[in-house]
């Protein structure tokens, strides 16, 4: 392992008898598939295909590092090769991506390796050309994709901003992305530029470590609702421009990242919105998805009725991928499930179960639930949670389901961001309470003054 990588060369019979060589489940793996010169072995003394069981046997923390070694081990180590062998040996990874706003105009992205407890800062995203249509003229300018994810503005700020007047649309500052996850990699969907709902989308490759555009969404759309379903990317609502204004969009559609192609969805009925008493209210109050999980084979909208500064919870509806059809949410999991801020419902799901964390009415702790489907109702499993009141940032907590259970990210007075789990002491879960409880912190890190913005898990 402790050898140099040289220039040795292999005739073309050789490395057939390599490729021949199989290590069980592993003879996929063929030294001809990786961009990397064909001559050239990844540790000299060894055939590629051991090197391979090798290099999938360390940990991911190293493998920055080890593509310095040379051209053949960065072309090894980023191979998608080496990422099927990992998960055929059950050897991938989580790690979790926290996204961070510092200034109004940048985004910044974040890695946590649990298991050594280290972070990784992400490369910048890449940027993009915006094009304002508006006003009957074209202006093109260039813009940085994490301005648009970056601004702390959110959607209650945003609907608050349009109906007050207190700026047009073309001068709104950038806001409103949304983010998921799929086939091990991140991505970034849209969000509003100025007076241009993008439907941009940008993806981040953890083998790489790169930023990618890939193929745009179909609509436009800012604060729109992301998940994973079926290994395909659900983005579901938000708002757009309309004649009149602010437009919020009933819409969605599906992203196959195996062929990169988009599909449209059927609108969300709204059908708890089709019963209001008069037309005068059907035309005040406005239809928007709050939130969105993948649970049990079934996207989860939970929805909401606007008219500001007002917003009327209206349960939900679920979207079922096998009959391409929308059904209404049973009345205790629409009903009961907790805003996190006005016009946002936080929902993960870990193990087949659906979480959410309910904020105090003094926004200094909250109440971790889950809800239980046989009797129609969230229960608290985590009677307190220490989070602060950061009222004015973009997500003043988040969750994440990493490992199997269920994470609370949020930043203390002190600007350090905590990435906690809450243990259950003598497995007490039906009656839990603050003293059986000991919160187990996973990592820690001073961010300054930046403002939480998403987070996900990726498995690679």
């Amino acid at each position: 392992m402790g050898s140099v990588v040289s220039s040795a060369k292999i005739n073309a019979r050789s490395m057939d008898r390599h490729e021949k060589s199989g290590f069980g489940s592993n003879k996929r793996v063929k030294i001809s598939t990786y961009e990397c010169d064909s001559f050239q072995r990844i540790i000299p003394t060894l055939p590629d295909e051991l090197s391979f069981q090798i290099l999938a046997r360390l940990p991911r923390l190293y493998y920055l590092k080890l593509k310095l070694v040379s051209q053949a081990w960065k072309a090894a180590i980023t191979s998608s090769e080496l990422s099927q062998l990992r998960r055929e040996l059950g050897l991938t990874e989580e790690w979790l991506y926290v996204l961070t706003k510092l200034e109004p105009n940048k985004l910044d992205c974040y890695a946590l390796d649990p298991l050594f407890r280290k972070w990784q800062r992400l490369p910048p995203m890449p940027s993009f050309v915006s094009e304002e249509e508006s006003t009957g003229r074209t202006q093109s300018s260039w813009f940085q994709m994490w301005n648009v994810v970056g601004s702390s503005i959110r959607i209650a700020d945003f609907i608050k901003g349009w109906f007050r007047r207190r700026y047009g649309l073309d001068q709104m500052p950038f806001c409103g992305c949304s983010v998921g996850v799929a086939d091990g990699c991140l991505y970034v969907f849209g969000g509003f530029s100025r007076a241009v709902a993008l439907n941009c989308v940008f993806r981040y490759n953890p083998c790489l470590n790169v930023w990618q555009e890939v193929s745009p969404m179909i609509s436009g759309r800012a604060f729109s609702k992301a998940a994973l379903l079926q290994s395909k990317l659900y983005v579901v609502g938000g708002v757009s421009r309309g004649r009149n204004g602010l437009l919020p969009l009933r819409s969605g559609e599906v992203f196959d990242p195996k062929t990169g192609i988009w599909s449209e969805l059927p609108e969300m009925p709204f059908m708890k919105a089709q019963v209001l008493p008069t037309a005068f209210l059907a035309d005040v109050l406005k239809p928007i998805a709050t939130g969105m999980a993948s649970y049990k084979g079934k996207l989860y909208v939970p929805q909401s009725l606007y008219s500001w500064p007002f917003f009327f919870d209206i349960g939900g509806e679920i979207y079922d991928p096998e009959l391409n059809s929308w059904e209404t949410m049973a009345d205790g999991l629409g009903d009961g499930w907790p805003a996190r801020q006005a016009g946002t419902k936080l929902g993960i799901v870990v193990n087949e179960e659906l979480y959410t964390l309910e904020p105090s009415s003094s926004l200094d702790s909250g109440q971790i639930k889950r809800y239980d489907s046989e009797q129609d109702t969230w229960k608290t499993i985590v009677p307190q949670v220490p989070v602060h009141d950061f009222t004015d940032a973009e997500a003043p907590f988040l969750l994440a389901g990493l490992h199997g259970k269920v994470h609370v990210i949020t930043k203390e007075a002190n600007n350090n961001l905590q990435v906690m789990q809450a243990v259950l002491q003598n497995n007490i879960e039906n009656s839990p309470s603050e003293e059986n409880i000991i919160w187990n912190i996973l990592a820690s890190k001073n961010f300054g003054s930046a403002e939480l913005v998403s987070c996900q898990v990726l498995d690679v």
